[in-house]
């Protein structure tokens, strides 16, 4: 596993070791498991914010898909796709089940302070097109009847999904792409001789 990056944006080559920054998601997108992200940074809980929007290059950690994939029976409740029984809800280590398969999360955006979301997602149609959902915008704070009645749950499945995003960020994705942060031994110092006769 790579070492994440304290900070998303520039570090001063000669400046303190940096602390870790702190990040507010406000937007996530993945397709083609390439995650896109509007996020602001503060280096300090004192300093201003900076806004970014970024597209991660790499392709994202598993553990990302995976985190977003246990948002899925929200989606499917709260877009009414499907209806809630006994065996609804599946196990923390287990994959989604089979009723889920079609659906997907692609994506959400958060309330201000993160104290709600909207969630985004697909169901693929038995045409082979895709109908795109989203969900109402639920607030964790909403004690009223028609709150949803798994916001705690929610909210806890999102921030594991907020963790694995702030962590892409900060330089965490698949691993076949990730980059050693030491040389090999053996490939230092190599000297390319050009073959090519001087002009």
């Amino acid at each position: 596993m790579s070492q994440l990056l304290p900070i998303v944006g520039p570090v001063s080559p000669t400046g303190p070791e940096a602390t870790p920054s702190i990040i507010t998601i406000q937007k996530v997108k993945l397709k083609d498991q390439q995650l896109t992200c509007e996020f602001t940074e503060q280096r300090t809980q004192d300093a201003p914010p900076r806004a970014f929007a970024l597209t991660c290059a790499e392709q994202v950690h598993p553990d990302l898909s995976h985190r977003l994939s246990r948002l899925v029976p929200h989606l499917c409740l709260l877009t009414e796709q499907l209806t809630e029984t006994p065996d609804f809800w599946p196990d923390t280590a287990e994959e989604l089940p089979a009723r889920f398969q079609a659906f997907t999360v692609t994506g959400f955006s958060t309330g201000k302070h993160q104290s709600g979301v909207t969630l985004i997602g697909q169901r693929a149609l038995t045409t082979g097109k895709v109908l795109n959902l989203t969900s109402p915008y639920v607030s964790f704070d909403d004690e009223t009847d028609a709150a949803y009645a798994y916001a705690p749950l929610l909210e806890t499945e999102l921030g594991e999904a907020l963790t694995e995003v702030e962590a892409a960020l900060r330089g965490k994705c698949t691993e076949y792409r990730q980059l050693d942060l030491f040389e090999q031994p053996g490939t230092a110092n190599v000297l390319l001789v050009s073959t090519r006769p001087e002009a």
